[in-house]
C-alpha cells in the first residue's frame, strides 16, 4: 500500500488468462495513490502466483477462506471493513454466475457477499461464453443488483478467436476507478468536448496543422466523465487512445469539426473547446500531389470558421468554455478573447511551455477575475477546471437541456 494513500481498493482476482493483467493493474491503482489489497481465487493462482501480487502491493495476499492471517478467522468479513471499493478484475463467467445467485464458497465470493463497500466487476472471457444467454441474464442481475460492470471490450483473445469478452486494459480500468471517487457534480448533464489539431488539405499528401497532441481536450473528457456527466469527444487526428465511456467522433478538418459540434448542440449544456483548430485552410486543395520544381509556391487560404464563437453567439447557447494558446501577454490575450466571445470561462497557457510537456501552467479567467492553477499535469489541471466550472453553471442555476 502506497504510504500516503487515501483509498483503500480489495482487488479480486479469478481463474482466467487476463490475470497476467492484473499485475499491472495492481501496480497502475497503486500509481493513483490507492491502497490495494489482493484476493485471489484458487483458479487465479494456476494463471499467476499470490507473492507477484504481494512484491507489487506490499501486503499480504489472501486466497484462503479459512486463512489464520486475520485474528478472529473472518477474513470473508474483516477485509471489506473499512475497504472503500471492491473490483474483480479478471472477473470469469463462473464467477459472474456466482455473484448473480449469492453463491458463496470461496473467500472472494463469500467476500463480495458480505461486503461494506461498492462492487465493480471487469468481466473477462471468451467471446462466446460473454454472448450466451445465462451469461447475459447473469449481468443484468449484477446490474440491477448495484454492481458496476466495466466492460468488456472487444478484441483478440487467447483463445484465437476475436470478439467481446476482452477485459478492459488495465490502465482504462484503473482510470475508471479513480473516476469513481471523483465527486458526480455534473450528473444529468451532457457535455461536449473538441480536442487536438485539425489538418486542412493542400493536396493528396500535404496539409496544414500545429503541434496539438490533443492531451488537454482527452484529460477534459476524463474529468467530464468522472464528474458524472455525459461526455461526447469530439477529436481531431491524434495518436491517442479513446477515453472509456466517451462518446468519441473523430474527425480531421475544421470544417468537419464545427458540423460534428453543430450536430451535438441539441441537448448539449456545457460546450468546451479545447482544440487547436486551424485559422485558416487552403481555398483550392488538389486532388493530386502538387509536383516539385523550382517556381515559388504560392497557396491562397481562407479563414475557417470560428467553432467557438458560432456556438456562443447563439440564442441559447450552452454553458461555453474556450482554451487559449498565447505566446506572449497572456492575460491580456486571454482576458479580451473571452470578452470578446463572451465566455463565462476561458482556459489560458503559454504555448512554447505548454505544447509536448507533461507539466505546465494554466490560468483560469471568468467574471470574478484571474485564477493562477500553477504547474501541474493534463489530468489534474482538468479535473481542476472541471471542478471550477462546475460551481460557476451550477450558480448560473442551469437547467440540463434535456428537460427543457
Amino acid at each position: 500500500m502506497s504510504s500516503g494513500a487515501t483509498r483503500r481498493i480489495i482487488l479480486g482476482i479469478t481463474g482466467g488468462i487476463a490475470a497476467y493483467k492484473a499485475a499491472d493493474l495492481t501496480r497502475q491503482l497503486l500509481d493513483c495513490d490507492l491502497g490495494v489489497q489482493v484476493v485471489m481465487t484458487e483458479a487465479a493462482c494456476r494463471f499467476i502466483t499470490p507473492v507477484t501480487f504481494q512484491a507489487l502491493s506490499g501486503r499480504p495476499v489472501f486466497t484462503d477462506l479459512w486463512s489464520p492471517a486475520v485474528d478472529n478467522g473472518m477474513a470473508h468479513i474483516e477485509l471489506s471493513r473499512g475497504a472503500d471499493l471492491l473490483l474483480v478484475a479478471p472477473a470469469s463467467a463462473d464467477f459472474l454466475a456466482k455473484l448473480a445467485q449469492g453463491v458463496a464458497d470461496d473467500l472472494l465470493s463469500t467476500l463480495c457477499l458480505a461486503r461494506d463497500c461498492p462492487l465493480l466487476v471487469a468481466p473477462a472471457m471468451n467471446r462466446q461464453m460473454w454472448e450466451n444467454p445465462a451469461t447475459q441474464r447473469n449481468v443484468t442481475l449484477l446490474r440491477q443488483d448495484g454492481v458496476g460492470i466495466l466492460g468488456p471490450d472487444s478484441g483478440s483473445q487467447a483463445c484465437g478467436e476475436n470478439g467481446m469478452g476482452r477485459m478492459m486494459e488495465p490502465a482504462a480500468l484503473s482510470d475508471a476507478v479513480a473516476g469513481w471517487f471523483e465527486p458526480k457534480v455534473l450528473v444529468g448533464r451532457h457535455v461536449v468536448i473538441t480536442a487536438g489539431p485539425t489538418f486542412e488539405r493542400i493536396d493528396a499528401v500535404r496539409g496544414i496543422t500545429n503541434l496539438s497532441s490533443g492531451r488537454m481536450g482527452y484529460a477534459v473528457a476524463r474529468a467530464a466523465r468522472n464528474a458524472g456527466a455525459k461526455v461526447t469527444l469530439i477529436a481531431g487526428p491524434t495518436a491517442l487512445p479513446d477515453p472509456g465511456q466517451v462518446v468519441v467522433h473523430h474527425v480531421t478538418s475544421a470544417e468537419q469539426m464545427l458540423t460534428a459540434v453543430e450536430g451535438m448542440l441539441p441537448g448539449c449544456d456545457i460546450f468546451i473547446a479545447v482544440a487547436a483548430v486551424a485559422d485558416y485552410t487552403p481555398l483550392a486543395p488538389q486532388a493530386a500531389k502538387i509536383k516539385k520544381d523550382a517556381r515559388i509556391l504560392a497557396i491562397e487560404l481562407a479563414p475557417t470558421a470560428d467553432i467557438l464563437a458560432n456556438v456562443a453567439s447563439r440564442a441559447n447557447p450552452p454553458f461555453c468554455v474556450g482554451f487559449a494558446a498565447e505566446s506572449e501577454k497572456l492575460d491580456e490575450y486571454a482576458e479580451a478573447k473571452r470578452r470578446r466571445k463572451h465566455l463565462p470561462l476561458l482556459a489560458a497557457n503559454l504555448a512554447h511551455e505548454a505544447i509536448g510537456a507533461q507539466r505546465s501552467r494554466l490560468v483560469l479567467f471568468d467574471d470574478a477575475g484571474r485564477h493562477d492553477l500553477g504547474i501541474a499535469d493534463k489530468d489534474n489541471h482538468a479535473r481542476t477546471l472541471i471542478h471550477h466550472l462546475a460551481r460557476l453553471y451550477n450558480a448560473a442555476g442551469a437547467t440540463p437541456a434535456g428537460s427543457q
